[in-house]
């Protein structure tokens, strides 16, 4: 499947946000956490995101990202294209979408979908959801996942050619349940 530089960026995007919701982010034997707990984490997803026209942040802000991460999970978590469509229309509706070509930062020609001056969500929730809409159009929700580690429901969009990945992060999440069967294997054999 052939995504455009721009998707695929507003894609790791969206995963990453969706990943700083607390049900995401639990460390072993610990509380959850949440990675969008102040402002300051909000500065810092923007900034490490690159997010263009960030100025001001406030109270606000935060929770109206905290709104559209928790509407970005519903579409990880959809049954069928048919969900995922409506609630990715739902998004890019409120956003107030207004495309426009651009070439900023060093970046070549790419398209934009967030009103200028838009808020920081509107901006994610534009981008990202036409992001979104890019894999929902290609017929290719069943990309869309949750990490099948049973301590781990972080999302993802598997980009393998026979669409069979199943983990996050097969150096983390597979790499440590590959190393518990093999040890339970192992154990089986000795007894």
């Amino acid at each position: 499947m052939l995504i455009p530089h721009d998707t695929r960026i507003a894609l790791n995007v969206v995963v990453d946000l969706v990943n700083t919701a607390p049900e995401s982010e639990q460390p072993e034997g610990g509380e959850p956490v949440d990675g969008l707990a102040d402002t300051e984490a909000l500065y810092a997803f923007a900034g490490r995101h690159r997010v263009s026209g960030v100025n001001e942040l406030d109270e606000k802000d935060l929770r109206a990202v905290h709104d559209v991460r928790a509407r970005f999970a519903e579409v990880f978590a959809a049954a069928d294209a048919q969900v995922a469509a409506s609630l990715v229309n739902t998004l890019v509706a409120a956003a107030g979408t207004t495309p426009q070509l651009s070439n900023h930062d060093g970046y070549d020609w790419h398209v934009h979908y967030f009103a200028p001056d838009a808020s920081i969500a509107d901006h994610l929730a534009a981008d990202c959801g036409m992001a979104l809409a890019f894999i929902i159009v290609a017929g290719e929700t069943e990309r869309l996942r949750r990490c099948e580690a049973p301590d781990c429901r972080h999302a993802f969009v598997d980009l393998s050619r026979n669409r069979s990945r199943r983990y996050c992060s097969s150096r983390t999440c597979g790499n440590r349940l590959h190393v518990a069967a093999y040890r339970a294997r192992r154990r089986e054999a000795a007894g």
